[in-house]
Parts: C-alpha cells; structure tokens; sequence
C-alpha cells in the first residue's frame, strides 16, 4: 500500500493585540537645576529664537501593556516608574493609559 502525503496547514500568525498602551511623562521637580534646560534655551537664543525662558528637559517612554484592567495597569506603570523609570527623589512622573 503506498504512502500517501498531505499537506497541513497552518494559519499565518495574527498580530499580537494590544491591551493597553502606556505613556510616562517624566520631568524634574521645581526647584531642580537643569543644565539641559538651560544648554536649550541657549541653544536655541543662539539660533535667533526669541523670547524663549525657563526651558525644562524631561523624558518620554511608551509601553505596550498585556493587561486589559486600567488600575492593575496603571499599578504596575507606578511600580516601575518607582522601582527604575524615575529617580523619585528629583523627578515627577504622569501615567497616561489607553484601552
């Protein structure tokens, strides 16, 4: 009796959907001196724009989260945020999620 062959296919792979998109806003606390800031706002007085005054620099990050809940999200944005995205000490830190 011959062997006979057949094919399997498989689906191609779906894109991985998104739970939840997280973006953290990170900047220096008042009262912080920040010679980015300051290098800037010089930087750009040197390019001929006027009227520019007490630029601060700060930090974006976005994250795709596999979470679906929005406080288990922004609970462990928060955690991260205090465990290694932000020096607490001399930066502030906004969560934004979105579904």
């Amino acid at each position: 009796m011959a062997w006979v062959g057949f094919r399997v296919r498989f689906a191609p792979p779906c894109a991985k959907q998104i739970a939840m998109k997280a973006r953290v806003h990170i900047t220096l606390k008042n009262g912080v001196l920040d010679p980015q800031g300051k290098a800037i706002e010089h930087a750009l007085a040197g390019l001929g724009f006027s009227g520019i005054n007490d630029v601060r620099q700060g930090k974006y990050i976005e994250m795709n989260l596999d979470e679906t809940d929005e406080a288990t999200a922004r609970a462990s944005v928060e955690a991260m945020c205090e465990k290694l995205l932000t020096n607490t000490v001399i930066e502030n830190y906004e969560i934004d999620l979105d579904a």
